[in-house]
């Protein structure tokens, strides 16, 4: 079981990676410490305010009819070609009847699907009932030479029921054998099967297996064949995903949380002011929004407002001296509404003042549920989160009285029990 701490880093840094069989690697972008969604997805068109109001429905992307992302169209013909699901046969994490399917096909010699299965495994450890991993083999030979036996140590702890013990073992562990040679690390692992409880002449037997050694080489030929070029190589309900950090979380957002597989209809409107009023146990908090500069964010904040979305949710992340954040009702600081829209900072609006209330983001165009407001002047978020409004002088007290959280704290990650809780937010039109 990997720790929870590795688990928050995952989520508080997550870095997108892979190991390819070519030169053709996808590339990976890193999250920064700033306030963000911590999850990352393929950026939309910048959409200008001044015709965002056009149509029934704000411009958004829906995340539950994922789009196949530009970078992983050329894989998702595969998708037709893989075995369906068999649920007596493969390797099999969460509730078989999860609405969230997500196949990995990873090679346990792969630095990237180490990250891969602790995402997952963060998921599944809050998520067990939404989501199903599956798992499949891809052994990369031509570059991790340790691939097809460290396969078969897994299929070996399999036959004695202890598939995804090994799977763990060997991934919390990759640093230890991986430069072993294959000999070095068939006299390594066979002990560790027996520190994980199983039959060792058993797992002897079964790890040298000749003809199961044949199998795992064809479906890998297959695979290979197939055009499965990296690991992990994951597939989210139907659709290649490079970047399941943010389908996954907003899948979640939509199956657990009753999200939205629409844009939001349009509620507001731009021309007139509205005052947001945040009941939360610290006091009530008063905000002038912005719908002239930013129709896109406060439709949503307003939209949402008005749906309960934000009713009884914490502000999980709490830094002195720099931002209160909320908008996740799982308090993890994951989940989005089952949408992003894009960001609106073409104005001369700045993050230079307490109070400033702005949309988190882990990128740009990747906005969704999550805000924050500033408790001190933060300057250089400028130009990278939306600004959609400011936090009235006589509320500007009340935000010294929001309970500071780190959520990269072992001890504050989860625990929410002296959280400043949001009650509800009354939007009024004035």
């Amino acid at each position: 079981m990997f720790k929870k701490q590795i688990l928050i880093l995952i989520i508080g840094v997550l870095l997108l990676s892979a190991c390819s069989s070519n030169t053709a690697e996808p590339t990976g972008t890193a999250i920064p410490d700033d306030p963000t969604e911590s999850v990352e997805e393929p950026t939309q068109e910048e959409t200008d305010p001044g015709t965002a109001i056009e149509g029934d429905r704000m411009a958004c992307s829906t995340v539950p009819d994922i789009q196949v992302n530009p970078n992983t169209e050329q894989y998702q013909p595969i998708v037709d070609q893989i075995e369906p699901l068999d649920l007596e046969n493969d390797w099999i994490r969460g509730n078989p009847e999860a609405p969230i399917t997500i196949f990995e096909y990873a090679d346990f010699q792969c630095p990237a699907c180490v990250g891969f299965a602790q995402f997952t495994e963060f998921i599944l450890e809050y998520f067990p009932d939404t989501v199903k991993v599956v798992f499949r083999h891809l052994p990369l030979p031509s570059i991790h030479d340790k691939a097809f036996i460290s396969g078969m140590a897994g299929e070996a702890a399999g036959a004695q029921g202890s598939f995804f013990e090994m799977h763990d073992f060997l991934y919390a562990s990759q640093s230890e054998w991986s430069g072993l040679s294959e000999a070095e690390f068939i006299e390594w692992v066979i002990p560790q099967a027996g520190n994980l409880g199983l039959d060792v002449e058993q797992f002897e037997v079964d790890l040298l297996d000749e003809e199961k050694r044949a199998w795992l080489e064809e479906v890998t030929e297959e695979r290979l064949n197939m055009g499965m070029r990296y690991t992990p190589f994951v597939i989210v309900n139907d659709n290649v995903d490079q970047t399941y950090q943010v389908t996954v979380p907003n899948l979640i957002g939509f199956y657990e949380f009753d999200g939205y597989d629409q844009c939001p209809a349009w509620v507001i409107d731009p021309e007139k002011s509205y005052t947001a009023v945040l009941d939360t146990s610290a006091g009530e908090i008063e905000i002038e929004l912005f719908p002239e500069v930013a129709p896109l964010a406060v439709n949503s904040f307003v939209f949402l407002s008005q749906e309960g979305w934000y009713d009884g949710v914490f502000f999980h992340r709490v830094i002195e001296g720099f931002v209160a954040q909320a908008g996740d009702p799982s308090g993890l600081g994951l989940i989005g509404p089952g949408y992003t829209f894009a960001n609106e900072t073409d104005n001369d609006l700045s993050f230079d003042n307490v109070g400033v209330l702005g949309m988190a983001n882990s990128n740009a165009d990747l906005n969704g549920s999550q805000f924050f407001i500033t408790l001190a002047p933060a300057a250089n978020l400028d130009g990278g989160y939306t600004i959609f409004g400011q936090v009235v002088e006589e509320s500007l007290d009340v935000l010294n009285e929001i309970t500071l959280r780190n959520p990269a704290s072992l001890e504050e990650f989860d625990n929410f029990d002296s959280a400043t809780v949001i009650n509800g937010i009354e939007i009024i039109e004035n």
